[in-house]
């Protein structure tokens, strides 16, 4: 019998040690979606840059988790109140429901982080208002969704940041006691920084760090660093002295010459095992789940097979001792697509790579430019998919505005530029207009500006080749006054694409004139472009872009622009309380005199969903509730809905949030 008691112990003392090793994250692998939320706030989120089919074939990779970045402190209404914006949650409540249907984890990843400043103490409070909103927001939702305090906090000691991090913990939990929250210590989530932070009380967490070692490997060609690593290329992994290159001279006696010098020690696999080595002893030591958010090696200036390698010595070691993985990115210079691609799924992807990380390889094709046949949207409440935003302006886009719109829900609103600055949207991959242009397709769009004297280009710009004397040619067309009259109203303007003419190339700082070389069978963007000086100071706002064969646009929206507002536009000035709402909402307006009023509540894509009220109504202020239910009695779902008030020679528009 005692000997059988103390066999019992035994195996109860080694189930303990084994314990962290088995009680990990619910995920394994996953990847990074970079690029995506991590904008200048709410109103520059292309929302269709990624969409539900990229994250079903991240999951068909093998993936079971996705960290999504988030610059989550510039989706906010800034000092003192922080609230975050409706329009933020709706697009991000549209992701979220995307890994929900598809039951791959999603980690809302606080990524407002500026790697050229320090983290400040003052940052607690805006944790503690966010966070208490995104919990209060994501309670309900499902295990599959959990939250990250804060990416690389830095130039801080752990033993500062770590109270501030317990002061956000204590704001999440306040509005949510079920989901799993992430946390890691300062300088950049380092791993030798685990161990200097409290024994917190909250057992649902999450311990995160990053691997990027060694430095001078994964990062050779990198911009961003200080001094500039652009000129160290081919650095090998693992070290070998007969590939080794020297120490750029632009780089000799900084820190990065120094580190090269310890190359040598430090270039293989042993000693980065000996560096994941310090997370794996602070989850034995602590007793806690670890998990590695970040890890990769940059391209731009790495030899691939070396790059692969590097990515098989990591993976291996984080499954061997059960550390669950994100890696960064999927698409971007640390990515899983071909330096240089178009970074189509089913055309570009490193196979190579993927072999490395032990994913799923799907079969890859090989990628042709095909002719369009048919026409095309480039703008409507968004950038198409299969359309980035590249865009310069030292002014303001808002690609989402809700003042009077031509059509739907949104515009695209353009104030602050200078000459020469532009709204590009980048076909992804180039796109073959040829046929479009002899089938008599044309460009067409609504436009509206705020002043007479505006003038501007809109123009295609074709894909600069390697052949010698190629340059990224233009076909232009010129808007002015005689094509849109700039009354603050809505104008049509169709342009037939071979009416464009040639307007010659920019390029490295050079003009060149017209020599017919522009290639209508590789376009590389749509831009609009300010030219000319008499259009700066002015405004403008477009709407329903696209190439089409058929003259169909209506001018819909006939009133002129009134006052702008942020929240609530037209001549009557629509309130919306509560805003966001649950189970109703107040809708109030003033009217000078009895007036017919008509009240309709759209759907975030435009369609009615409630005729709310079809009466008259007295001089003074009108109000009306909306039940959040549809004209059949139907509950609404949670989302962005557009409030359209029309009286006699009167309208407003509002945005209500739904929980």
């Amino acid at each position: 019998m005692k000997l059988y008691i103390k066999s019992c112990i035994l195996i109860f003392v080694c189930l303990l040690c084994v314990l962290p090793l088995m009680s990990q994250a619910p995920f394994s692998r996953g990847i990074n979606l970079t690029g995506w939320f991590q904008t200048s706030g709410p109103r520059a989120i292309q929302f269709t840059k990624f969409t539900k089919k990229d994250i079903a074939n991240i999951k068909s990779l093998g993936c079971d988790v996705i960290r999504l970045p988030i610059n989550m402190h510039a989706m906010t209404s800034g000092s003192p109140s922080y609230t975050l914006d409706p329009l933020y949650f709706a697009f991000l409540d549209s992701a979220v429901t995307w890994c929900e249907q598809l039951k791959i984890y999603v980690i809302l990843d606080n990524h407002s982080f500026d790697q050229a400043g320090s983290t400040t103490a003052g940052i607690s409070d805006i944790l503690i208002k966010v966070w208490s909103q995104m919990a209060a927001h994501y309670k309900n939702r499902s295990d599959y969704v959990l939250y990250e305090v804060l990416n690389e906090p830095n130039g801080m000691l752990t033993s500062v940041w770590g109270p501030i991090q317990a002061q956000a913990i204590s704001a999440i939990r306040v509005q949510d006691t079920k989901h799993t929250i992430v946390v890691g210590g300062s300088g950049y989530n380092t791993y030798t920084e685990l161990k200097n932070l409290p024994v917190y009380s909250d057992n649902n967490l999450l311990y995160t760090f990053h691997f990027y070692d060694p430095f001078m490997f994964t990062h050779q060609g990198a911009t961003w660093v200080t001094p500039s690593m652009a000129p160290l290329a081919g650095v090998p992994f693992p070290y070998n002295l007969a590939t080794m290159p020297s120490c750029p001279a632009s780089l000799i006696g900084s820190w990065i010459e120094s580190s090269l010098k310890s190359y040598p020690s430090q270039g293989n696999a042993a000693y980065m095992k000996q560096l994941i080595d310090n997370a794996i002893a602070f989850r034995t030591s602590r007793n806690v789940n670890i998990f590695c958010g970040e890890f990769g090696v940059y391209n731009n200036n790495s030899n691939d097979p070396d790059r692969c390698q590097w990515y098989s010595v990591v993976r291996q070691y984080f499954n061997e001792n059960n550390i669950p993985w994100t890696m960064w990115d999927y698409k971007g210079g640390f990515g899983l697509f071909k330096k240089g691609s178009n970074q189509l799924f089913n055309n570009d992807l490193n196979t190579r790579l993927l072999d490395s990380l032990k994913l799923n390889v799907p079969l890859q094709t090989s990628f042709t430019i095909k002719p369009d046949s048919t026409g095309f949207l480039i703008y409507t409440d968004y950038i198409e998919a299969g359309i980035e935003d590249a865009s310069y302006t030292v002014g303001s886009i808002d690609f989402y505005s809700d003042n009077l719109p031509a059509n739907n829900n949104y515009s695209l609103y353009w104030t602050g530029f200078t000459q020469y600055n532009k709204v590009s949207f980048d076909f992804v991959p180039d796109k073959d207009l040829s046929k479009l242009v002899s089938g008599n397709y044309a460009l067409d769009f609504m436009v509206r500006g705020d002043e007479p004297g505006i003038k501007f280009d809109v123009r295609f710009t074709d894909t600069k080749t390697t052949e010698t004397g190629d340059h990224p040619w233009r076909m232009r067309s010129i808007i002015d006054g005689s094509v849109a009259a700039w009354d603050r109203k809505w104008h049509h303007v169709r342009i037939p694409l071979s009416s464009f003419a040639e307007q010659g190339a920019w390029d490295v700082d050079t003009w060149y004139t017209p020599q017919g070389k522009f290639d209508w069978t590789k376009v590389d963007n749509f831009e609009i472009s300010t030219e000319y000086t008499e259009i700066i100071g002015k405004k403008l706002w477009f709407d329903n872009i696209h190439i089409s064969n058929l003259d169909t646009a209506i001018v819909r929206v006939n009133e002129a622009l009134g006052i702008e507002r942020n929240y609530g536009y037209g001549n009557i000035e629509v309130k919306i309380a509560p805003n966001p709402m649950r189970n109703y909402t107040e809708i109030s307006f003033p009217i000078q005199s009895e007036s017919a009023v008509k009240i309709n509540i759209y759907s975030i894509s435009g369609v009615v969903i409630r005729n709310l009220n079809d009466q008259t109504c007295n001089q003074g202020k009108c109000m009306f509730t909306w039940d959040g239910r549809t004209d059949r009695g139907d509950e609404a779902g949670s989302g962005i809905y557009i409030c359209k008030v029309k009286t006699s020679g009167f309208f407003g528009t509002a945005r209500i949030v739904k929980f």
